[in-house]
């Protein structure tokens, strides 16, 4: 794909609306608002990467509630031709088809390769990526199983999504969660895997959300690891403008 001339291609991670509590939460998306009506003006591409809610289970006529100020905007920019790309993370797992059919936002649910102007991206969530931490891939594993969801759905959604609320807000080892502080490139899973995919295939830019910390690291002087950052402390994205990518955080002037 070209991005048009003026245009730019956005990414943003890791919102976790509906966290700590919905007064706090709402703060928190009307910022995030702020940034979706400015980027409006020259998006030709919005990639969100995961975690855009703290809990979201879709029942067959039910979706959480809340959230339609986000919701509603995100269908205006669809429907104004800007595309948008959406990668389930650990905190949204079980999207369905919601996104899809009402937003036409298409829905992913592992990394994938996206070419822009020449330049090669690999973009994804992150959690589960890497070596070790296999607790975490094993609860993932069980949680994804078709089984499992469908033993969740038999819930009342009343009950269902206030269990998952509270789960999602005090469980951060179920979460795949971990302390979020950067403290060596050696250490981090995402650049670990990053350089192991980049021996099969040159990407560009490697582009992660999931650890909360806004990370810029050269894989080498070619190729790029971009980790975005969240909207609950950093308030980070980043920006491609067909020929320089860039990590920016959004302050309200």
């Amino acid at each position: 794909m070209n991005i048009p001339k003026n245009k730019k291609i956005y990414f943003a991670s890791d919102q976790h609306f509906g966290a700590p509590n919905s007064k706090l939460s709402r703060t928190r998306e009307k910022y995030f608002l702020h940034w979706l009506n400015y980027i409006e003006k020259d998006a030709a591409v919005l990639f969100l990467l995961g975690d855009l809610f703290d809990f979201w289970f879709e029942y067959k006529k039910v979706v959480p509630k809340g959230y339609v100020r986000i919701l509603g905007k995100l269908a205006t920019l669809s429907d104004q031709g800007i595309s948008i790309h959406f990668f389930v993370g650990n905190h949204d797992l079980w999207m369905g088809d919601y996104f899809t059919q009402e937003l036409n936002i298409p829905i992913y649910r592992k990394p994938q390769d996206f070419n822009f102007n020449g330049s090669s991206f690999f973009i994804g969530h992150g959690d589960g990526l890497g070596p070790n931490d296999k607790a975490y891939k094993r609860i993932k594993k069980l949680f994804t199983n078709p089984l499992a969801k469908r033993l969740f759905q038999a819930l009342h959604p009343d009950l269902g999504i206030r269990l998952g609320q509270f789960f999602s807000l005090k469980n951060k080892f179920v979460s795949g969660e971990k302390e979020k502080l950067f403290t060596s490139e050696e250490k981090e899973l995402l650049v670990i895997y990053s350089r192991r995919k980049l021996q099969e295939k040159h990407r560009d830019y490697f582009i992660f959300g999931h650890r909360h910390i806004p990370i810029e690291i050269n894989l080498n002087y070619k190729s790029k690891y971009i980790n975005l950052g969240d909207w609950i402390s950093h308030y980070t994205y980043a920006s491609f403008d067909g020929k320089r990518l860039e990590i920016k955080n959004w302050r309200i002037s």
